[in-house]
């Protein structure tokens, strides 16, 4: 550890280089992502906006477990079956996948399309899982 350190203080400029791109990395990937909420945050726009969830998971997966009412378009089939979403366009959407990785890419396909208020679940499927909220089988 002390050297590491001590490689640090000598090389301070390329320390200063390395962590200047990856805050760059980090504050571009968020921007890719769009819009992130919480479990808490999506139950309230569920329970009292009339959020639509659109789970972007595979059906099969989807039907192992999926959040009640949930609307499955599974990502690689997103951009042709967009219509089917055409009545929520001014309604909260919550994109929600598997670890909350996906979402991010389906969030930007939909803002292209005009929806208003998209985000995605931030931990997907299996922070809602390990929070214990229930699931539809």
């Amino acid at each position: 550890m002390a050297r590491f350190i001590e490689f640090l203080i000598n090389h301070w400029m390329l320390t200063g280089i390395w962590l200047i791109l990856l805050t760059t990395l980090i504050i571009y990937l968020q921007k890719k992502a769009g819009k992130t909420v919480g479990i808490h945050e999506t139950t309230r726009l569920i329970n009292q906006d009339d959020g639509l969830v659109l789970d972007i998971r595979d059906k099969k997966v989807f039907d192992k477990g999926h959040i009640v009412n949930a609307t499955n378009i599974p990502l690689s089939k997103l951009d042709e079956r967009m219509t089917e979403l055409e009545k929520n366009k001014n309604n909260p959407v919550i994109v929600v996948c598997q670890m909350g990785h996906q979402s991010g890419e389906a969030v930007k396909k939909l803002e292209a399309k005009e929806y208003t208020q998209v985000c995605r679940m931030t931990g997907g499927m299996a922070e809602w899982q390990t929070q214990g909220l229930p699931l539809v089988v």
